[in-house]
């Protein structure tokens, strides 16, 4: 079973998804809302870089070879 045609959203769908997020929040909590979610995805992305920056600093001193 292929999970992609559940993930697949049409423009009624997109709509009905805003309709009930402005009945749920109201129109003056979405901004705070959004600003929150879009703090967290920086937050996220900076995460994962230094996660990567970790990862590519262990690769580079294991190829090196110790001295003694």
């Amino acid at each position: 079973m292929h999970i992609y045609p559940l993930l697949a959203i049409g423009p009624w769908e997109i709509v009905a998804l805003v309709a009930i997020v402005l009945l749920l929040f109201g129109g003056k909590k979405i901004p705070e809302l959004m600003k929150g979610l879009g703090k967290g995805v920086k937050s996220f992305k900076e995460g994962m870089n230094e996660v990567e920056k970790e990862i590519k600093e262990d690769v580079k001193s294991e190829d090196k070879p110790e001295e003694k």
